[in-house]
């Protein structure tokens, strides 16, 4: 992916919320990503259909999103635990990370949670305080799972490639973290 204008080491952004029949397939038609986002939320909700617990389908949601894309080389799911201050790791694949627990405001992830928003950082070198899961890490994409206000965890990705995540890699994964918020805001109630 190029960039015309140098970019900040950190974006944030206002994602925008897409209807069911506006999620896009990523990876036809010149799009760097190949998930098959539509297919993915549909994916996730015939679990919950069938009555698969949130467990089930975060993990779904880990192994595709990281077989869909050679840029994605670490990534994992993060749940909130409000209660301990803390961000959990509940399951990933990639290098093997000693950041089980991450404190709210702490590190990027942890940071995301603090300012409840989705963060971008296209060169990890540039930040204080970077907890890095592996040492290969040159870029890192946060995406929240969250339902209003509430915020139940995150999606994290990181790559070896710096600056590796657009704003239609970030619009395709909040879609998948809102159908996973679907799952734990019911299992709350």
């Amino acid at each position: 992916m190029t960039h015309k204008l140098p970019l900040p080491s950190c974006r944030t952004r206002t994602t925008k919320r897409l209807r069911a029949q506006e999620i896009p397939t990523y990876g036809k038609e010149g799009n760097d990503m190949s998930l098959d986002v539509g297919g993915l939320v549909h994916e996730l909700q015939g679990m919950r259909d069938q009555g698969y617990q949130s467990d089930a389908q975060l993990r779904r949601a880990v192994r595709a999103i990281a077989a869909s894309d050679d840029r994605f080389d670490w990534v994992g799911v993060y749940l909130a635990k409000p209660e301990e201050g803390e961000l959990h790791l509940h399951n990933y694949i990639g290098a093997n990370t000693e950041h089980a627990r991450i404190p709210f405001g702490k590190g990027v992830c942890g940071r995301a949670h603090g300012e409840a928003t989705n963060l971008t950082v296209d060169d990890v070198s540039r930040e204080e305080e970077y907890l890095a899961c592996s040492a290969d890490t040159k870029s890192e994409m946060v995406v929240l799972i969250r339902a209003g206000d509430e915020i139940f965890g995150q999606l994290d990705i990181d790559s070896h490639a710096p600056a590796a995540f657009g704003e239609e890699d970030e619009l395709a994964l909040a879609s998948v973290a809102d159908k996973l918020a679907e799952q734990l805001a019911a299992e709350r109630r």
